[in-house]
């Protein structure tokens, strides 16, 4: 975690020149002599990914150069400056450029990301360049964004061997101790007791008892529930996933580690919310205590779901929890699930698609993400689909057949268990980066959550 802080000006900085190939002849016209010289007769272009170091009298490196690229790779790439960290030397640097405003805010948030390494299991050493936090940005700000970030993967990077459902109880509960939030487990056959039936279900096969985790936090100002999909591992129950299916299923928990990635930010910044946190945490094992194929569950809201698919269980967890989320009516829901297949099929693993039906939600929520460069795509609640979701010998299908709208009727599934509160946004994202790419590491992430952050005051605020 310390490499995603900001280094301390001891005043012992080296200067890192930004340049883009567009404005490269310019601004290598402006450096002194000596490091004009160096530059052109190395052939500096400022290509995206570029760097150059200068040499001071002495040999060793004074400054350096990096490359932004053209304007087609600021276009379909992100935290371009975040591939120049590990090309630099040990040292305290500080940027020297013309970048401001959100742009300079992406290219200090990039380098924080490009400091995330995950060491747990095999010794990995982050990246010994530190920057001073550039003037005109927030620099606690953007530690905070970074540490959420952090968390969310940190959280789906762990194997399921050491991230299961009591794991994830105690991350969250370091969580909240860390921030003073109120805590409350409900576990095994207690869920029964306490009306969370679809989560027990779920659960009940594995060795490792299901649970529901709600923490909170905040006393005044707007209502908001998070509620993050935990699936600390997903075999498919008894409708088994096939090998190459399973291999990441660590990840199945992301929706949780996004929600407690956002909850960080939340509370790390102290915004006038009030904040609720739902985490169905189950292992969907395969054993006799399993439920099947053509079961009929009865959820804490009272409708009935015809099990068609027991591989379609993060819907089942998520709809106690929502409906427990709905009794207290706040002034909105967000929930978080690495949910359908579908979605990865319609819009890749980059972005995060997302459901409402508020149009000034979405319109905050898509300027956000611009903004601080968090790409989400909004998805329709479609109306018309509702009847695909209604097998007839139950209120609800967990798994419709036809193959058609996978994302689209999950959301609708989860729309039914929202009935009281008057906004609610689903995102159906995939937590997983599967190509290293600039601030982000082959493994778990973060997605939709900055932009939420971003976005949340005005949503709430304004509604």
């Amino acid at each position: 975690m310390k490499a995603m802080t900001f280094a301390k000006d001891k005043g012992e900085t080296k200067p890192l020149h930004l340049f883009s190939v567009e404005d490269a002849a310019e601004g290598l016209a402006g450096l002194e002599p000596m490091h004009r010289a160096w530059a052109m007769a190395s052939g500096f272009k400022g290509k995206a990914g570029e760097v150059l170091l200068l040499p001071g009298p002495d040999g060793e490196p004074e400054a350096a150069l990096g490359g932004l690229g053209r304007a087609k790779d600021r276009a379909r790439g992100r935290f371009l400056v975040a591939s120049l960290r590990a090309k630099l030397p040990g040292g305290t640097w500080r940027f020297k450029s013309v970048l401001q405003g959100r742009d300079l805010e992406e290219a200090a948030l990039g380098w924080l990301l490009a400091g995330y390494v995950f060491d747990r299991y095999a010794s990995k050493s982050p990246p010994k360049a530190g920057l001073v936090a550039p003037k005109g940005v927030d620099a606690e700000r953007l530690e905070t964004i970074a540490a959420g970030e952090a968390l969310a993967r940190d959280l789906i990077n762990t194997p399921a061997s050491d991230m299961g459902p009591d794991e994830l109880e105690a991350a969250a509960r370091d969580l909240a101790d860390t921030h003073g939030a109120t805590f409350a487990v409900t576990t095994g056959e207690d869920l029964l007791k306490a009306n969370h039936p679809m989560v027990h279900a779920v659960g009940r096969a594995s060795v490792r008892a299901p649970r529901l985790i709600d923490m909170s936090w905040g006393t005044t100002g707007p209502k908001l529930t998070l509620v993050g999909k935990g699936v600390c591992f997903d075999t498919g129950g008894l409708n088994l996933k096939p090998g190459a299916s399973m291999g990441l299923m660590k990840k199945d928990m992301g929706g949780a580690a996004n929600v407690l990635g956002l909850a960080k930010m939340i509370m790390a910044s102290g915004m006038d919310f009030q904040l609720r946190v739902l985490i169905p945490a189950v292992e969907n094992a395969v054993a006799g205590e399993a439920f099947r194929p053509g079961d009929i569950l009865t959820s804490r809201k009272g409708l009935t779901v015809e099990i068609n698919n027991t591989d379609a269980e993060g819907r089942l967890v998520l709809a106690d929890a929502l409906a427990l989320a709905d009794e207290t009516a706040p002034d909105l829901i967000v929930s978080m699930a690495t949910l359908t297949g579908a979605a990865r099929v319609a819009v890749g693993p980059d972005l995060a698609p997302f459901y409402t039906d508020s149009d000034s939600d979405a319109a905050a929520l898509a300027a956000a993400a611009e903004a601080v460069r968090d790409p989400v795509w909004r998805m329709p609640f479609w109306d018309p689909y509702e009847s695909m979701i209604e097998p007839g010998i139950a209120d609800l299908d967990n798994a419709p057949k036809g193959g058609f709208a996978g994302s689209v009727t999950a959301a609708l599934f989860l729309r039914r268990f929202v009935t009281s509160t008057p906004r609610y946004m689903h995102f159906d994202i995939y937590g997983w980066t599967p190509s290293a790419a600039p601030g982000r590491p082959k493994g778990g992430v973060g997605q939709g959550i900055r932009a939420l952050f971003d976005a949340l005051p005005e949503m709430l605020n304004a509604g």
